[in-house]
């Protein structure tokens, strides 16, 4: 009997040992799992809270108000204090495009003064180079060919003669005129062999729209044209002559010529804006034929 009794306690003492340790890991198991699960409902509660406030936490504006008209004036009157302060401004990039009415004063326009000058240099450059020398020896040889040679003004010898005095005055303008910026202004950056070959393929091209001068003017005088159209049609005619002459000779010059480019899409932009120019040019040359009906020039 008091084993009975002995072994009765022992497993009592037992059992109540196990069910308290089960009672411990059944715990220990609960608050382990219930700590995700309230930490997933606090960061819910809160970013609920924050969308219905609608502000940022790095904002110092305090919560609204829940009645809705002081909520209103709250939207309307509040102002966050991280905005308060004026942007500095000194780093600003200035505007290109100012209002009307404002004082903002413009940047210098120091590159586009400088482009234009560089525009009004290349001009003239080019009048006193090729213009006038080119007009000059149009005139020259005109005058050659009729008083010296016997050729009329309306036959193919005449308009060839003056082609070439044409094509004279451009050639030796050009290599005149840098030869002497070369030597009196030192100007060690220019290269009479290109500056040769470049006055090459200026005088091809006004061989050209020398030569269909004079036969232009007197076919457009012909049909009764005013002083305007015979411009106008003597500016698109030997400006189209002088454009087909740069293009043949950098197809025949490109080869023995190292300085003159094939033609490419790149240099027909330059050479349309060339004959363009020069067309123009023998437009005005029109005021000088006494044979059109408005007074020469």
């Amino acid at each position: 009997f008091k084993l009975s009794v002995s072994h009765c306690a022992v497993t009592y003492s037992a059992h109540c040992s196990n069910s308290n340790f089960i009672r411990a890991r059944h715990q220990q198991i609960e608050a382990t799992m219930l700590f995700p699960t309230a930490s997933r409902s606090l960061v819910s509660e809160s970013m609920l809270l924050a969308r219905r406030q609608s502000i940022r936490f790095v904002s110092s504006v305090s919560p609204p108000p829940d009645n809705a008209i002081q909520q209103t004036a709250y939207r309307t009157n509040t102002k966050r204090d991280i905005h308060s302060d004026r942007p500095n401004l000194q780093y600003a990039v200035q505007p290109t495009y100012y209002p009307e009415g404002s004082t903002a004063k413009e940047a210098p326009q120091q590159e586009e003064s400088s482009a234009m000058m560089d525009r009004f240099k290349i001009t003239a450059e080019v009048t006193v180079s090729k213009i006038f020398p080119a007009g000059f020896g149009w005139q020259s040889s005109g005058i050659v060919a009729e008083e010296y040679l016997g050729y009329a003004p309306d036959t193919v010898a005449f308009a060839l003669t003056t082609g070439l005095g044409d094509a004279i005055g451009v050639m030796a303008g050009h290599c005149v005129y840098f030869a002497a910026k070369k030597g009196i202004a030192g100007d060690e950056g220019i290269d009479m062999e290109r500056e040769t070959q470049t006055g090459l393929l200026l005088a091809s091209a006004a061989f050209c729209s020398g030569t269909a001068w004079q036969p232009l003017v007197d076919a457009l005088q012909a049909a009764n044209l005013s002083f305007a159209q015979v411009f106008a049609g003597t500016w698109v005619g030997c400006g189209t002559a002088f454009y087909l002459g740069l293009r043949c000779a950098r197809t025949i010059l490109s080869g023995p010529c190292r300085y003159i480019h094939e033609p490419t899409y790149d240099n027909s932009k330059t050479d349309k804006s060339l004959s363009a120019v020069i067309g123009g040019a023998t437009g005005f040359f029109v005021g000088t034929d006494t044979g059109e009906n408005c007074p020469p020039i």
